[in-house]
């Protein structure tokens, strides 16, 4: 427990280099993607792949998760990495690429600290524009959506991709290229907090049924979900998206995580858990319809979020594996299945059902993100995730007996 943990602070929060010439950044595990896409905008770059909330650490998006919509090109922010520097058990600085030490680059990711201690790692980055040309797809049912989604999830020429179902039938599709060349009259910045929250300007397009195209700032683009918290701001300020409230009070917003964490009581801590879904599992694009309506079942929860990702070569020999068929890879393409709300079936039980989706996704050779409640037991986690090249690690840098296991990490049975 924390409480029984000695806590050292350690200051690594500044970006190190900029290298123009070979398109890497170097930061410290504390640097925010806030604090570095700012700095990178102000040099004319982007990360490949920008997470959306600005308290993320790259750290933590290295030793956990990270995904965005331009995943289905680059993958998840692991496959952006070209460097890790760690610091194992016994003190020694490691340093680890694809060609130096590439069994730890590659088992670094997901690995929560649990190898050795991130203390710096290397992002490919970008030439950034000024704007992205959005276009929204309104659908009407399952299949149009299904079929919309994958469609643009395979078209590399898409910059970004990414999907909100509202309803078990209806969605709506976005996809978008960086551009410099703007229509002025088609601008939209959306990120101004007199505008409606994302999400509910995006369900619009549903009534209109028409497919529509404008042209968003970059910077407004990537926190497009930011204001509202995707859709988490509804259960706090159930009134934050009407527009009195916007134009009087947006201002204020959005509450960084950190606070509503520190002000969380127990009580409302454990009434959030049993009453409460934040989920990410990560399917393959062919399983999307099944998943979609496993949701729908065990929990109910709307919107949906689906954001494409790709599981690259580079990270084979870690913990996700591509989908294989007699020993050869059929499918690369995953998708980031976001539930995040209160559901609205009246048999939701916090650790039964989400033993349930777990199983789910294990059945469909799925992954669960592992920032989330994970209830399953250490042997269906090996099931989920190969330990075979991590075991091996743990051994050889002394990591055994100095860090716990992964699973202790993050599994609430564990942690008990």
């Amino acid at each position: 427990k924390d409480s029984k943990v000695a806590k050292i602070k350690i200051p690594l929060r500044d970006v190190l280099e900029l290298d123009e010439a070979n398109l890497t950044v170097r930061v410290e595990p504390l640097v925010t993607m806030g604090q570095l896409s700012r700095y990178l905008r102000r040099k004319g770059y982007c990360l490949q792949v920008t997470p959306e909330l600005d308290d993320l650490t790259a750290g933590g998006l290295v030793n956990g998760f990270g995904v965005e919509t331009s995943s289905h090109k680059y993958g998840l922010i692991q496959h952006t990495c070209t460097r890790f520097e760690v610091v194992v058990a016994n003190g020694d600085v490691v340093i680890c690429t694809e060609n130096q030490n590439p069994d730890l680059f590659s088992a670094i990711p997901w690995s929560h600290g649990t190898l050795g201690f991130l203390v710096s790692v290397d992002f490919k980055i970008i030439k950034c524009k000024s704007h992205v040309k959005m276009t929204y797809i309104p659908c009407h049912t399952q299949e149009e959506y299904l079929d919309a989604f994958e469609r643009e999830s395979r078209d590399m020429t898409n910059d970004f991709v990414e999907g909100l179902v509202y309803t078990k039938e209806e969605g709506v599709i976005m996809k978008a290229t960086l551009t410099d060349e703007v229509n002025k009259s088609q601008v939209n910045r959306i990120g101004y907090f007199w505008k409606p929250w994302f999400y509910k300007y995006v369900q619009s397009f549903l009534s209109s049924g028409e497919t529509a195209t404008e042209y968003i700032p970059l910077t407004h683009y990537f926190h497009r979900h930011t204001r509202p918290l995707f859709w988490e701001m509804e259960e706090i300020i159930p009134f934050g998206d009407a527009l009195w409230f916007r134009c009087l009070f947006g201002w204020l917003g959005p509450p960084h995580v950190k606070l509503l964490k520190k002000t969380q009581t127990e009580t409302i801590r454990r009434l959030y858990e049993q009453h409460h879904v934040i989920q990410d599992m990560l399917i393959p694009m062919g399983a999307l319809g099944d998943a979609i309506n496993t949701f729908h079942d065990e929990v109910e929860v709307y919107p949906l979020w689906l954001c494409p990702m790709a599981l690259l070569p580079s990270g084979d020999s870690g913990f996700m594996k591509p989908v294989l068929q007699d020993g050869q890879v059929v499918e690369r393409m995953f998708v980031d299945l976001g539930a995040y709300g209160v559901p609205n079936v009246s048999n939701f039980e916090a650790s039964g059902t989400l033993r349930r989706l777990e199983a789910f996704v294990r059945k469909v050779k799925g992954y669960q993100a592992l920032y989330a409640d994970c209830f399953m037991t250490r042997d269906e986690f090996h099931e989920m995730f190969d330990h075979t090249a991590y075991d091996a690690l743990r051994a050889r840098y002394c990591a055994v007996d100095a860090f716990p296991e992964i699973y202790d990490k993050i599994s609430r049975a564990a942690r008990r």
